[in-house]
């Protein structure tokens, strides 16, 4: 629930702030910085409690980046001609470097939490760190290549060819999020059960999103060449 409340949230958010996150990007890409340090710092900065409440859910918890892709994923599906994508696609690399700045903290975090102890954590946890490294690697790959000054640098064939990693970057994340929640919604956890239910819903969305995109290209390059 906290997921879905956080999506929406965020999704109003980015129609809002899509003219000044057009105009200052570098404002927000600070901003993004400055709540990164803040996720990694918290336990060292005795912040009230609303403050810790908010960063653990939204930063730690990863749930503020991962709406932020859900967005910039869809972005990516809908219809060209729809007002959503006519009025968000122009910010949509903004919008991914933001989640992806964002994303550093959860990575930090977790990194230190769990790394230190790989010995001694479930084969299922275990499966979960090494998507997350795969992840991580994705993440620094598809991050860096959004800014534009290097995206002008590399050959436009190329960078097309590896921003199509965002599709198994965001399979992946599917798969990540699957691993932290099955075994407790086998054990009968209520919580896990409606995580792994919102997000199927929203990856299975995608999914079909993206395959209809595909097919409505290759037909209407079929009719063209024809």
């Amino acid at each position: 629930m906290e997921f879905a409340i956080t999506l929406i949230v965020t999704t109003v958010a980015c129609f809002a702030l899509r003219n000044p996150i057009r105009k200052a990007p570098m404002v927000f890409y600070v901003l993004s910085f400055v709540f990164t340090a803040l996720c990694i710092a918290m336990p060292y900065l005795g912040l009230p409690r609303e403050i810790w409440v908010f960063l653990h859910t939204t930063m730690r918890k990863c749930l503020l980046p991962l709406a932020l892709f859900v967005v910039v994923m869809f972005i990516g599906v809908l219809p060209r001609t729809s007002k959503a994508s006519l009025w968000l696609r122009p910010i949509r690399a903004e919008l991914s470097i933001i989640a992806w700045i964002l994303t550093l903290g959860h990575v930090v975090v977790y990194f230190n939490s769990y790394f230190p102890r790989v010995g001694g954590i479930s084969a299922n946890m275990l499966a979960s760190l090494v998507v997350a490294m795969l992840l991580f690697v994705l993440l620094i790959l598809l991050g860096v290549t959004s800014f534009q000054f290097v995206k002008k640098k590399m050959n436009h064939d190329s960078w097309k060819k590896l921003q199509k990693l965002a599709y198994p970057f965001f399979i992946l994340v599917y798969v990540h999020l699957l691993l932290i929640f099955v075994p407790s919604a086998m054990a009968g956890g209520i919580q896990a059960r409606i995580n792994i239910a919102v997000y199927s819903v929203l990856f299975v969305a995608y999914i079909v999103l993206r395959l209809w995109r595909a097919a409505k290209g290759d037909a209407a390059e079929h009719s063209f060449r024809h």
